[in-house]
């Protein structure tokens, strides 16, 4: 379960939609900066058949400087978060690295916390876990330099989810990313270092994604990253749409629970259309 809403294999393919309050941003379609167009943006999300919206308010975008104050973070987050709670009523995730932003969002508003580092870049994270007992998105990061393969991936995860119910994280309420665009050979915080090609890493993990959906709700977040510009010829992030649908779908047919996407109504026909050919019960 996330976010209250019932995810895994007997229950539809869950839409996480994106909504980033930071200029540094890599997918410029995707920031809202005024109240009114997160409101607007959160009611769309909401009525293309989004499930849940996250709301980030610093890149961690692994290429160039993103860095933000704390303060900045915090006051565009709580800003997204009383806004999009006031346009619509479907469960908020945060997207953040640091424990104070995180705990602003969750007295905002946010039940599910999601941290691209998996809670390795502020230790303090941990106690806003023993603190508010959020949801969890649990992102597959290391600190040592691996394969990043499908089956060191899981180990990461296994690792981490072992170290997180020490602090009273609830297995039942987490999900698994993981990490489209974070394993890379890159000195950013927000990334895991790899001894290979980084777009091949991603390629690889949607393709054996099976192999780490056997056990626990899978998220993919595929939605205009790299890996995809990559392979259509170095194609801007505002020309990866169709890319993102076919990493998508690619995702379902592996066994993906739910898809964090920029493009909600898009997708949600993608996992429809999808789900009905392999037989998986979708909202149709």
């Amino acid at each position: 379960m996330l976010g209250g809403i019932d995810v895994g294999n007997s229950y539809p393919v869950r839409i996480m939609g994106i909504i980033n309050t930071s200029s540094e941003s890599f997918y410029k379609k995707s920031i809202k900066r005024t109240v009114n167009d997160i409101k607007k943006e959160a009611k769309l999300m909401e009525n293309g058949g989004a499930h849940y919206i996250d709301v980030g308010g610093m890149s961690t975008a692994p290429y160039g400087d993103t860095m933000i104050s704390e303060e900045v973070e915090k006051r565009r987050v709580q800003a997204a978060i009383d806004a999009v709670s006031q346009a619509c009523s479907i469960p908020i995730s945060v997207d953040t690295v640091r424990s104070g932003v995180a705990q602003t969002a969750i007295e905002s508003g946010a039940t599910i916390l999601n941290d691209v580092t998996g809670f390795n870049y502020d230790k303090k994270m941990l106690n806003i876990i023993s603190r508010y007992s959020p949801d969890i998105v649990l992102c597959a990061h290391s600190n040592k330099k691996n394969t990043g393969t499908i089956q060191d991936t899981a180990e990461i995860i296994n690792y981490t989810i072992r170290r997180i119910e020490k602090y009273g994280a609830d297995k039942s309420r987490m999900v698994i990313d993981p990490c489209i665009g974070f394993f890379r050979d890159s000195s950013s915080p927000w990334c895991t270092r790899i001894n290979y090609n980084w777009a091949q890493r991603d390629i690889s993990i949607i393709r054996d994604l099976s192999y780490m959906a056997e056990d626990m709700p899978v998220l993919v977040s595929a939605s205009n990253k790299s890996f995809i510009g990559q392979i259509l010829g170095d194609r801007s992030t505002d020309d990866r749409l169709y890319g993102s649908i076919a990493a998508e779908v690619m995702s379902v047919v592996g066994g993906v629970d739910v898809i964090r996407t920029h493009n909600v109504h898009h997708s949600l026909d993608a996992v429809r259309v999808a789900s009905a050919i392999i037989r998986r019960s979708c909202d149709c």
